[in-house]
């Protein structure tokens, strides 16, 4: 399996284990958490390798917000990238106070860009679901993060979408 980290996060795969498990030693498939999932789907949409299938966990979807919470998720960024990560990891954990400090790394403003910007559309899934890949999707309906129903709105029509009512980004 070829996994994608999330956004200012490394190694943190280990927290999915309940859905990764089954696919751990498979090489055909990809995966990835939050940003991750842009990336997951990137290296597929490029990838000459054979790839069966796609797991997006709680993907990084901000299609359909308004320029001024994009405009501010950057500004609070760029005035100070540390307080930003902190708050995204207690957002990223709620509703449970698990600490993602362990799996930090330092994110850049071109990273935050990349997946607030990202154009999730029918274009980009179309072609890997002509290919014979399946998609899975999971998304957390306490997400913190992301307008999980959109997010589901918009999978459940491509992939097999799952929707955890009680679960936040974590998927915890």
């Amino acid at each position: 399996m070829i996994y994608f980290s999330g956004f200012s996060l490394a190694g943190e795969s280990e927290i999915f284990r309940e859905y990764l498990d089954n696919v751990a030693g498979n090489p055909y498939v990809v995966a990835g958490f939050s940003y991750g999932a842009i990336k997951a789907v990137e290296y597929a949409c490029t990838s000459t390798d054979r790839i069966d299938k796609i797991i997006l966990l709680s993907p990084a979807y901000f299609v359909g917000q308004s320029p001024a919470f994009i405009k501010a998720q950057l500004r609070y960024y760029k005035k100070d990238p540390v307080a930003y990560i902190e708050k995204f990891f207690v957002n990223a954990a709620y509703p449970t106070s698990y600490s993602l400090k362990r799996y930090s790394r330092m994110s850049t403003v071109e990273e935050l860009e990349e997946l607030l910007f990202y154009p999730w559309s029918e274009e980009k899934l179309l072609p890997l679901i002509e290919k014979g890949i399946n998609i899975e999707t999971y998304l957390g309906g306490r997400d913190r993060i992301v307008d999980a129903e959109a997010a589901h709105d918009f999978f459940k029509k491509y992939t097999t979408s799952y929707l955890f009512k009680p679960f936040g980004h974590l998927l915890r």
